[in-house]
C-alpha cells in the first residue's frame, strides 16, 4: 500500500496565513507619501466630477475641507476646491463623512440608497452637518454612481478584494 502524506505534512502549521486586505491597505496608506496620493487621486475625482465641477456643483466647498473617513481600512481622504478641481489637502475637514469600506462602495455604486445608508447610520456625517449634508446630495445627485470609468474599476477591484477577507 503507498504511503499517502498526511494532510498535516503537506500544510504545514507553520504557513503564514495572508494579510487581510483591510489590513494591508492600513500598512499601504501609512507609508504612501502624500504627493504620491494626491497624483493618483486626484486625476480619479476629477475626471468622475468632470460635469458637476463645471457646472459648479462643488463651488460649496470653495476654499473648505471635508474629509471622507473610511474607517475600518485607516483612511482618510481630506478634499477642498480650488479653480473648480476637487485637490487632497493635508487638513482635517470641517466636516467629516464617516463610515465602512463597504458602505463607501455601496454609495459610489447606488447599491444602496445613500439617504437609507446615513438614517441607518451606516455612513455618519460629522463636524459642519451642514457642509456634510452638501457634499452627500452632491454624490446622490450623480444618476449613474461614482463607479464609472478607472475609478469605477478600481472600486470594482478593491471590492473583490475585501470579499475574500
Amino acid at each position: 500500500m503507498p504511503f499517502l502524506p498526511s494532510a498535516s505534512t503537506l500544510f504545514p502549521a507553520s504557513l503564514p496565513t495572508p494579510v487581510p486586505p483591510s489590513h494591508l491597505m492600513r500598512i499601504l496608506d501609512s507609508r504612501v507619501p502624500f504627493v504620491v496620493k494626491r497624483r493618483l487621486v486626484e486625476p480619479l475625482l476629477n475626471r468622475t466630477f468632470d460635469v458637476p465641477l463645471a457646472e459648479g456643483e462643488f463651488d460649496a466647498l470653495e476654499g473648505r475641507c471635508i474629509s471622507l473617513v473610511i474607517a475600518d481600512i485607516g483612511v482618510t481622504l481630506s478634499l477642498t476646491l480650488e479653480s473648480q478641481r476637487l485637490i487632497l489637502c493635508r487638513d482635517k475637514g470641517e466636516a467629516s463623512i464617516r463610515g465602512g469600506w463597504r458602505e463607501f462602495l455601496c454609495l459610489a455604486t447606488r447599491r444602496e440608497d445613500p439617504d437609507s445608508l446615513f438614517f441607518q447610520r451606516r455612513l455618519i456625517i460629522e463636524g459642519d452637518t451642514e457642509l456634510g449634508l452638501t457634499l452627500k446630495n452632491l454624490l446622490d445627485g450623480c444618476e449613474e454612481g461614482l463607479a464609472q470609468g478607472r475609478l469605477g474599476e478600481l472600486l470594482v477591484g478593491l471590492e473583490r478584494l475585501t470579499r475574500k477577507e
